[in-house]
């Protein structure tokens, strides 16, 4: 129970933590002009690792680097006193730096120099201290000289071979080789230990050797140093006979005496180890016995912690990577064979050294705020937390009425100037410590804008347009925009002002062009910048040029109107090809177009029209193509239009290199258009053998090229000609070329950290792409350690693009890197990046949510926030839903979709503007706190009302010229009201062209939506403005202007080249005019014919919005008769010419093959090789040829020239003199329906080699020629017309008569 001044301390510290920071701290933005006028205490920014081991035959060079305002010096410690570096000719400091550089050409020992050193980076705001570094120099210790004796054992016991390496800094690798420097063969019966004994579970007699080493590699000196050999003899009761070993018997059929397990290490039945959190867990059991024993592993009470667990050394080596506390515990290992088994309880603690849960970071502030430095870790045991202030103790600083110590924390209320400071926190237990730096900065600056002056901002017209005020002052100013030096601040509507002071305008207009104003206000003075805007037209082509074809010797013209804004002038270029094109004397040029006389080969290309104003641009393209003249037959054109080019052909390789290779090549014929570029394409056949990739593009006139290569690829390439047609076909491949290995030249992309859950990291990479792989067996090497701890990097090679860090804290920060290797070497070592584990739901809601000064569509929202650390993640923002719970309109009904809105806010007391509400309405909201992936719980909920305000436009306002001299206008109120509607208000005043007449102004009650005008003649044209009332006021107004009568204004517009194709039930339908884009819309009338079956005339008319046709008409009736015209909806007397067309019937015609030309062509190819054949076949018959001609006709057309299909053909008997006789036996036959094999046998396989001549006992002569007797094979049933076999293939059948 605490006392009563326990109590009082308590609530002094709550009231504190309540009162504390009325201002959030200042963020400095790193601009130039601030950065050089602002003071600030030291930073460490560089500094040597705590455990630094040095190797003695190098400098030793101790880090120290840091940065402030004015520029720090340096000095350091060691052994905890000052280090006189002036003194020491071999210590040197570099310049602008604190770093140690300590030299040893003189002479000097580098262990003469070992210590722990401390470095103090000075200037006058503060000191700043580095960690303490422990340097010593690396050792490798020669082993001492020692007379081994044999070892002598029986076989089947067990045996340790001793290593007892030197003590090296760091410790050496150990492992056993022999004399021949091969490695002792390990297995479950033979292995190293950790401490680098080599252990036999039993031995065996073909373990008898005398040249048993251990080594010891020091990794600094990369020498490796060898223990003298061990001899082994072993005693055996028989001879060792080589021949009868087996594994099922290692003993040769002697009798050796089996033995249960014991253990060699451990020694007892129980130990314990202790492991810090984060290390690798490594726990080992080697047991002897015969058999020999197998190992298990248990964890008492639990199961072992999966997936951090992994075995090695033939399950004698037990690895927990990353321990945690939950790790700890009882740990078993048990060995057993099949005539027992032993259990080994080896305890394990997890301690841990000093780490972050929140590290101070640096502050600034202003004067009179108020602010806080935290400073909290973890550890086993419970780190001890000091304080100290430029170094030195903060119980000995003088005391700071605006400064209080309350353990972790020191609160700071109402800075002053010349109170700035470096802060350590310094957290340590036995197992180590961590230092913090965090400095406490106090700074006022008035307002001061960092933008440029009186900037000119110009914009197309609709666009989204932002205006920059980049701004800074301690303490932190307000800023406000105003427009032409009035009214109140812009924010909200058409309006937005961001934290950073830039004004967005959602879309640019006319009447937005003005002057800008952003004012900053502070205690301490306020400052303004002023931006003009000005909004312009578009810049855009109006008729745009098309393409055409010239003959050669004629004229070609190509148009490019534009219209742009007045005020930006505009440039207006032509290229040819994506090249400048070169007007000459020739070609002429205007305002509008451009015109080719005389037109010759060399003018045919793509000719692009590119007008740019200094905002925006536009351009069209049209292609020229160029005919050549008429022949002399008078109705006969001999102009045959460019063509694609041949392919190049004989390609060569020379000049090869380690990466390039000459490629060399004769250009194919270009036919009538000049070759523009040639494209180098290779296949590799080592990782997507077959698929053709482009390598590089070359201009059209070279045909010799040096072809920059990836190592490690066996290529080959091939060349495809492009002109102003197309590509050509690819040429025949080079000959393939080879290029040799190397280390990886690529950095992996992509690298980052992130957590996929609370407690892990992901680091995740694009893998090398495979040319960049320039080797075999590509790995990666990944390293990654906690950011600003400080500690060793650790490290995995894998093959994945993937590598997990488990059981890391929530949301802390990792300093990563990778690097690629291959069988060449290692790759260069990326850029390090900061990666994040990962984050879990916050904790805390914001709480006391409300709101104050509600107008018509915005209020003003406050909240208290939450302690950061709750957030459990990155903070993203504080997320406010609200919805539109109902409208103060009776009976509109509204939707109650959720929205959100973010604000940033790190202040104590933070705010933020609603904006975009809708007037005259309730709303509710609530508020969570998020991070990047979650969002906390919900604070309490607030309803509001919002004030009546004007309304929106009128749903549509229409107007309709129904005679000569009256207009009438039609109008709906407007979706949202935003309060209760009094009436309508219509100004309209006569338009002529840039004059306007006097305005007149008519009010209605709020149930009247139309009006109708008189006209004193029938060429006044009005422009109205129509809008809705409330009592707050009139709202967003509805401009139209008169319609046009008649064909006023339709002069020079034309519609034509209607042109449609239909289908059974929809037609495509396109048309061409020269109306300027987006100023018309045009109507389809479209008429069903009155002679159409069962239908009647009835017309159907479409409109087309703005947009360019084609269009597709739909839900047409199948074959039916339509009559169709497009008009332009403002002039109804501007239309193209009726278009009669019928759809298709609904029904598809069926295609009679037999008058298909590929059938015909195919029929004439079948007969043409048949009589190809016939004829070959009768000419070697002639000849008294090897084979007879019935036996050729058979072997392919047996189906055309047997009159019974189920007969084979007659037997053959070959003569003495090599000729072949051929006779009929009836009695010989087979039965109908079966076959007759060469042996006489009846067979029962239909697709047997032997039916067509080609298997059984056939013979060849030595000319290679086929001997034997020949059967015609049956059909296997009358309904098998179009059996398919190698005897009826023509290929085979030729051979046959070669």
């Amino acid at each position: 129970m605490l006392g009563q001044g326990g109590h009082v301390t308590l609530v002094h510290m709550s009231l504190l933590l309540l009162l504390w920071s009325k201002a959030a701290p200042i963020e400095v933005p790193q601009d130039p002009k601030i950065l050089q006028d602002l003071k600030q205490p030291p930073t460490i920014v560089k500094q040597s690792v705590k455990d630094y081991i040095v190797d003695p035959r190098d400098n030793i060079i101790i880090e120290c680097e840091a940065k402030g305002n004015p520029v720090p010096t340096f000095s350091w410690r060691r052994n905890g006193k000052f280090f006189n570096i002036g003194k020491d000719p071999r210590v040197t400091m570099r310049k602008r730096s604190g770093t140690l550089e300590i030299g040893f050409r003189s002479g000097g020992r580098p262990e003469d120099y070992e210590g722990e050193y401390q470095c103090f980076a000075s200037n006058d705001l503060g000191v700043a201290l580095s960690n303490k570094i422990l340097l010593r120099v690396s050792k490798a210790p020669l082993w001492p000289k020692e007379v081994l004796e044999p070892m002598v054992v029986p076989e089947g016991t067990p045996l340790v071979l001793p290593c007892n390496p030197p003590p090296g800094l760091p410790p050496p690798f150990t492992f056993w080789m022999n004399s021949a420097m091969t490695p002792i063969p390990q297995n479950e019966r033979v292995s190293m230990g950790l401490n680098g004994d080599l252990y036999f579970s039993n031995v065996l007699t073909r373990d008898a050797h005398t040249d048993y080493s251990c080594s010891a590699r020091f990794l600094f000196t990369h020498t490796i140093q060898q223990k003298n050999p061990f001899t082994l003899k072993v005693l055996t009761t028989d001879p060792y006979n080589d021949t009868s070993y087996n594994a099922t018997d290692p003993f040769g059929g002697r009798k050796v005496a089996e033995s249960t397990p014991t253990f060699l290490s451990p020694s007892g039945s129980e130990s314990s180890k202790m492991v810090l959190r984060d290390e690798h867990l490594l726990l080992e059991c080697i047991a002897a016995g015969l058999p020999t024993p197998t190992i298990k592993w248990f964890k008492k009470g639990g199961d072992l912690p999966w997936p951090k667990v992994k075995y090695e050394n033939y399950n004698k080596t037990l690895k927990v990577i990353n321990m945690s506390e939950e790790d700890a515990g009882e740990y078993v290992c048990m060995a057993n064979n099949h005539l027992g088994s032993i259990r080994h309880s080896i305890f394990v603690q997890v301690k841990a050294a000093p780490y972050w849960l929140d590290k101070p970071t640096n502050l600034v502030l202003a004067p009179d705020e108020n602010g806080r430095l935290v400073c909290r870790a973890n550890g086993n045991p419970k780190p001890n937390i000091q304080w100290l202030i430029n170094g030195e103790p903060i119980d000995s600083s003088p005391q700071n009425p605006s400064r209080q110590v309350l353990g972790d924390t020191i609160i700071f209320r109402s800075v002053q100037m010349g109170s700035s400071a470096v802060y350590q926190c310094n957290a340590s237990n036995q197992h180590g410590y961590l230092l913090a730096n965090a400095f406490v900065s106090v700074l006022d600056m008035p307002p001061r804008m960092l933008g440029p002056k009186n900037q000119l901002i110009k914009v197309i017209e609709n666009n989204r347009t932002f205006l920059e005020c980049p701004f800074f002052g301690s303490p932190l100013p307000d800023l406000r925009w105003f427009k032409n030096g009035q009214g109140s601040g812009l924010d909200g509507g058409h309006y937005r002002v961001y934290i950073n002071g830039t004004l967005e305008i959602k879309r640019a207009r006319a009447e937005d062009e003005g002057t800008y104003t952003c004012v900053a206000n502070s205690i301490l003075g306020s400052a303004e910048n002023q931006v003009r805007l000005e909004v312009k037209e578009p810049t855009r082509i109006v008729r745009a040029p098309e393409h055409q074809s010239a003959i050669r010797g004629s004229k070609a013209h190509f148009d490019c109107k534009v219209k742009s804004d007045p005020s930006l002038p505009i440039t207006v270029a032509w290229t040819k090809d994506d090249k400048p094109l070169h007007l000459g004397w020739r070609l002429k040029k205007d305002e509008e177009s451009l015109t080719i006389p005389n037109v010759n080969e060399g003018d045919e290309g793509t000719y692009t029209c590119t007008v740019k104003s200094e905002i925006d641009q536009d351009s069209a393209s049209a292609r020229l193509t160029v005919l050549d003249e008429a022949s002399h037959h008078p109705s006969v054109s001999s102009a045959l239009p460019p063509d694609r080019p041949d392919p190049p052909f004989d390609l060569e390789l020379t000049e090869a290199a380690a990466r390039s290779v000459r490629l060399t090549w004769i250009p194919g014929n270009d036919h009538r258009s000049p070759i523009t570029q040639y494209l180098v394409q290779f296949e590799e056949d080592r990782y997507e053998p077959g698929r053709w990739q482009d390598l590089s593009t070359y201009l059209g006139d070279l045909n010799s090229v040096i072809l920059q290569l990836a190592p490690f690829v066996n290529y080959q390439f091939r060349v495809i000609a492009v002109n102003s047609v197309g590509p050509s076909q690819p040429s025949r491949p080079s000959p393939r070329y080879k290029t040799s290995g190397a280390a990886p030249d690529a950095i992996p992309r992509g690298l980052r950290g992130w957590g996929s859950k609370k407690d892990n990291m992901e680091i995740t990479w694009e893998p090398l792409l495979d040319l960049e792989r320039n080797g075999p067996n590509l790995q990666y090497n990944v390293w990654w350690r906690r950011k600003d701890l400080g500690e060793e990097w650790s490290n995995v090679t894998t093959v994945g693009s993937k590598h997990v860090v488990h059981n890391t804290e929530t949301y802390v920060p990792y300093e990563i890197k990778i690097q690629a290797r291959n069988e060449f070497g290692q790759g260069p070592e990326s850029n390090m990046v900061i990666g994040y584990s990962g984050e879990d739901k916050p904790t805390d809601a914001p709480s006391d949510l409300r709101v104050s000064k509600v107008d018509s569509t915005k209020a003003n929202i406050h909240w208290k926030p939450v302690d950061l650390s709750s957030v459990s993640g990155e903070f993203k923002e504080y997320r406010l839903y609200y919805w539109r719970e109902s409208s103060l309109v009776p009976n509109l009904v509204v939707s109650k979709e959720k929205k959100t809105k973010g604000f940033y806010s790190i202040m104590a007391q933070p705010s933020g503007i609603l904006g975009d509400l809708v007037p005259y309405s309730k709303y509710k909201m609530f508020m969570v706190v998020a991070n990047n992936l979650y969002e906390g719980p919900p604070s309490n909920t607030v309803e509001i009302t919002t004030k009546e305000g004007v309304p929106d436009a009128p749903k549509f306002f229409r107007i309709n010229r129904r005679s000569f001299d009256t207009l009438h206008l039609q109008w709906d109120k407007p979706l949202e009201p935003n309060g209760i509607l009094i009436g309508y208000q219509l100004k309209y005043q006569t338009v002529n062209g840039s004059r306007v007449g006097h305005p007149k102004l008519e009010t209605f009650s709020p149930n009247v939506t139309e009006f109708t005008l008189r006209l004193p003649d029938r060429s006044t044209r009005y422009k109205f403005y129509l809008s809705a009332l409330t009592q707050v006021g009139a709202g967003e107004v509805f401009a139209e202007e008169s319609p046009h009568f008649a064909n006023e204004g339709a002069s020079g517009r034309e519609i034509w080249n209607l042109t449609v194709e239909p289908n059974s039930n929809y037609a495509n339908v396109s048309w061409r005019h020269n109306f300027q884009a987006g100023s018309s819309e045009f109507v389809l009338e479209l008429t069903l014919d009155s002679k159409t079956p069962d239908q009647g005339g009835n017309k159907t008319v479409k409109h087309v919005p703005r947009v360019k046709p084609p269009i597709t008409l739909v839900d047409l009736i199948a074959g039916a008769v339509y009559h169709l015209r497009v008009y332009s909806d403002d002039y109804n007397s501007v239309s193209s010419k009726s278009v009669t067309f019928k759809t298709k019937p609904a029904y598809i015609d069926q295609v009679d093959i037999a008058t298909q030309g590929w059938f015909i062509g195919l029929m004439c190819a079948i007969a043409l090789i048949i009589l190809i054949l016939l004829i070959v076949c009768f000419i070697k018959r002639s000849r008294g040829g090897k084979y007879p001609g019935a036996g050729c006709v058979t072997g392919f057309t047996k189906y055309l020239v047997r009159e019974k299909k189920d007969l084979p053909l007659d037997p053959v008997d070959q003569k003495e003199d090599g000729s072949f006789d051929y006779h009929s036996d009836e009695d010989n036959k087979p039965l109908q329906g079966s076959q007759t094999s060469l042996d006489g046998n009846v067979k029962e396989s239909d697709d047997s080699l032997v039916d067509y001549g080609e298997g059984g006992d056939g013979q060849f002569n030595e000319d290679g020629s086929f001997i034997g007797q020949y059967t015609v094979k049956k059909d296997k049933d009358e309904t098998e017309g179009n059996e398919s076999s190698e005897a009826t293939s023509p290929v085979n059948a030729i051979y046959s008569l070669a």
